[in-house]
């Protein structure tokens, strides 16, 4: 155990006729570690002697002087032997028992005594306290640079605010500097693509999936700026991509021996939309079902003229309908439609293919979650109507008690239907096509009985969707065996006898086979570069939009 004894100045300038006193400070090593002095304790690793210390209620200072061996120019290497003279400088530390911490250090300014040395004089540093032209300590510095790099820059001067440290947004955004980029690319790479601004600009974020870390980032998403990068960057053998075609483009130009596997999700993604849109457009087959299959309909009650709902969103997907097709009658092109319109490529692609029945017919089922909890009800409810019961409230208590579990306000509008003569027929229950798709997609393991019934009946009523079914099911094993080798046989059957939106699925993997076969052999797959996007989504949205490229492209780089 490690004692020692020495007589240190303290001052404390808030007590009482601000007394000064000397006292005996008495070291003990009580977990077992050698401490020599104080100095170890405040300033571990540095060379330095304490000669006072004023504490106030904010505010500690503690003055201490450089007592080093002669440190070299740090031009010409040269140990100073002279010492030019002795300044102070103040240095802010880390907080201390809360309060602020700020040192004043004593340090020597030395003579360069080589004649061909352009510096004349030159200071000293402590190791672990001082730097040149620094006002705050290193272990400060760090403590800075590791909240910039977490919270970024107001978020962070909050948090400096609460730990007595004076730290300003620009001064800590200051502090943040990128890593440098490895001259050779990742064995395997990942690529992909992730919103400035939604549906406006794009970047492009590049990961190392072995490690899971962000190599670079790239300001836009354009073949060229990835093509070059991958030029001055070689070293990549095996490429995670989406189904971008930009991509494959670069790929293709700047490392051609390069192996390019297909995500497996966004695979998955793609089966799933051209599954419900096989479902869209086979909704007549499962109504004639269940209208065949539905029980005798009660006595005709005398109800008003059926109208047209007016609903917000059917009226603004007829007018977007509406909008796009005369912009397309007029040779407009489909990025200048979006443009003047306001909305994705792809949704202007969607009006210009979908015939208006399917989006109405989208359109209605958004959000209607809570309206298919009234439906069993609703013959009684237009019954009771007839009879002269309007009143909604107690409607809902009468079907609350026959076991209704929706809210009033379901209720009420339904009512209000019943008034305005615009409520729909009642009719046989008839799944909606993303709740088929749903199933179709989920392992068979994972449904339940009743849902597997259900299943069972779309695919009795429909024989499209039931080989929709089957071609996804057998995709899906393909993909979970890794039984690449198979996709071609898949991809024959799917284009021969398959609905539309199955043979132009089949067709897309057709074109980008080889990549498609990777992604359904290789292990490899984009999973870390989605979780490195979300993580870039995260930090965007905590800078509001306010920051450069340059800034956002540090903060991704750099992590703690």
């Amino acid at each position: 155990m490690a004692i020692r004894e020495k007589r240190v100045c303290l001052e404390n300038r808030d007590s009482p006729g601000h007394r000064s006193e000397c006292r005996i400070v008495s070291l003990r090593d009580d977990l077992g570690v050698a401490l020599n002095s104080i100095e170890d304790v405040l300033f571990p690793g540095g060379d330095v002697e304490l000669e006072r210390v004023t504490a106030g209620l904010d505010l500690v200072l503690v003055e201490v002087a450089a007592c080093g061996p002669a440190v070299r120019c740090p031009d010409c290497g040269i140990r100073g032997r002279r010492v030019h003279s002795t300044y102070w400088r103040t240095v802010a530390e880390r907080p201390l028992t809360g309060r602020k911490l700020l040192v004043r250090l004593r340090v020597r300014r030395y003579f360069c005594d080589r004649a061909r040395c352009g510096r004349r004089t030159f200071v000293e540093q402590v190791r672990g306290l001082s730097e040149r032209h620094l006002r705050a300590s290193t272990g400060l510095k760090d403590w800075l640079r590791a909240v910039a790099v977490e919270l970024g820059g107001r978020a962070g001067e909050r948090l400096c605010r609460k730990l007595s440290v004076a730290a300003g947004r620009t001064r800590l955004l200051g502090l943040l500097e990128a890593p440098d980029v490895p001259e050779q690319a990742p064995r395997v790479l990942g690529v992909d693509e992730f919103a400035f601004r939604r549906g406006r600009t794009y970047g492009t974020l590049l990961v190392d999936v072995e490690t899971g870390r962000v190599v670079d980032v790239l300001p836009d998403r354009t073949s060229q700026t990835f093509a070059a990068w991958l030029r001055e960057h070689p070293g990549a053998e095996i490429v995670c991509r989406d189904r971008a075609s930009a991509y494959s483009r670069a790929i293709k130009k700047a490392t051609p021996n390069a192996v390019e596997v297909a995500d497996r999700w966004h695979l998955l993604q793609n089966l799933s939309a051209a599954v419900e849109k096989t479902c869209h457009q086979h909704r007549t087959c499962l109504r004639k079902h269940a209208d065949q299959e539905a029980p005798p309909e009660p006595p005709a009650i005398d109800l008003p003229l059926l109208q047209e709902p007016r609903t917000p969103i059917v009226g603004r997907t007829r007018d977007r309908h509406a909008d796009v097709h005369r912009l397309l009658e007029q040779k407009w092109t489909i990025s200048a439609i979006a443009l003047h319109l306001r909305l994705d490529r792809k949704t202007v692609r969607r009006f210009k293919t979908t015939p208006l029945d399917e989006l109405i017919a989208s359109a209605r089922e958004f959000g209607a979650r809570e309206q298919e909890l009234i439906v069993p009800f609703k013959p009684y409810l237009n019954s009771r109507f007839t009879a002269g019961c309007t009143s909604a409230q107690q409607l809902f208590r009468e079907i609350t008690e026959r076991g209704y579990r929706g809210s009033v306000q379901v209720v009420r509008r339904h009512v209000a239907s019943l008034r305005e003569g615009t409520a729909e027929p009642v009719r046989a229950d008839i799944p909606s096509p993303r709740r088929i798709t749903s199933w179709i997609m989920r392992p068979t393991g994972t449904l339940t009985e009743p849902k597997q019934d259900r299943l069972l009946d779309v695919r009795i009523a429909c024989p499209d969707i039931a080989r929709a079914y089957d071609l996804a099911r057998c995709f899906h094993d393909l993909m979970t065996n890794r039984l690449g080798t198979l996709l071609p046989d898949w991809i024959d059957q799917a284009e021969q006898d398959a609905p539309a939106p199955m043979r132009s699925f089949a067709g897309f993997l057709r074109r980008d086979l080889p990549a498609v076969t990777a992604g359904l052999t290789l292990e490899w797959s984009s999973g870390k570069v989605e979780g490195n996007v979300n993580r870039v989504k995260t930090l965007k949205r905590a800078m509001y939009g306010r920051a450069s490229f340059r800034l956002l492209r540090i903060r991704i780089l750099t992590r703690g």
